[in-house]
């Protein structure tokens, strides 16, 4: 069965003139077929039914993706679904699609590209805090602060709060107090998210990032330091995957407002 959101959205994009009713209903069945997914163009399988089961769209990997196969998923996805990303998608690929999508909107920093809904998406509940350690690992921290925004979170940003200059956080403890669940991006030597943990009540995901001299071995230091935290409440994603650590977070702040109703 496909969700309300998106029929309204393909009802929507009929209304636009975005898309033919021939077009429409080829849609709606591909989307009720028993495999629940719509094959495009020979190299995809679009998995429309993903937000029914998980609550989170299917997200489009566009890293080793020509432009090309970026836009026509997305031409495919946008009818059926109120908010479509790609992530790790380059500049020069990121002016690719919004040449051929004028509604897209490239976030460098996150490097994501997304149609978003033009109507406002429902505020999830719950307050999501990201930190990092230093600057450079903004571009982790950025894809998933754009894609818990994306999937309709409240997001409050800290940057460059390492452990080098701890006073920097701790003048900034109000950020800790106030999150429901917070995700602390770090490099190096990876030691901010325990030090957070210490601090913090509520859970803590670690994201180590490929940044740092030598031995820090393009991350994997950090994570070893995440996976061996004294600190408690800890949850340890993969190296630079700030995408997973943002709908990890969305899982946790959803299932707490569903227990709490």
């Amino acid at each position: 069965m496909i969700q309300p959101d998106a029929v309204r959205e393909l009802f929507q994009a009929v209304a636009a003139g975005r898309l033919s009713p021939e077009a429409a209903i080829d849609k709606l069945q591909a989307s009720e077929k028993v495999s629940g997914y719509e094959e495009v163009g020979g190299f995809a399988k679009i998995d429309h039914q993903r937000t029914i089961r998980t609550g989170f769209p299917e997200v489009i990997w566009g890293q080793d993706k020509t432009a090309g196969q970026i836009i026509e998923i997305m031409l495919a996805m946008e009818p059926l679904h109120p908010v479509v990303m790609a992530t790790r998608v380059d500049a020069h690929k990121g002016a690719d699609v919004q040449s051929a999508l004028s509604q897209a909107t490239y976030f460098d920093t996150a490097r994501i590209c997304a149609i978003r809904p033009q109507a406002s998406l429902a505020v999830q509940p719950g307050n999501l805090s990201i930190l990092t350690a230093g600057t450079a690992d903004l571009p982790v921290a950025e894809e998933a602060a754009v894609t818990a925004e994306l999937c309709g979170f409240q997001v409050t940003r800290l940057w460059d709060v390492g452990v080098a200059g701890i006073h920097r956080l701790l003048s900034n403890r109000h950020v800790i107090d106030q999150a429901d669940v917070l995700i602390v991006a770090a490099g190096m030597e990876g030691a901010l998210p325990s030090v957070v943990a210490g601090l913090a009540q509520c859970p803590v995901i670690a994201v180590p990032t490929s940044i740092g001299y030598g031995a820090s071995f393009q991350g994997l230091a950090p994570l070893l330091t995440m996976l061996n935290s004294c600190a408690t409440g800890i949850g340890v994603v993969n190296i630079d995957n700030g995408f997973g650590a943002a709908i990890l977070a969305g899982q946790i702040l959803r299932t707490a407002a569903r227990i709490s109703k």
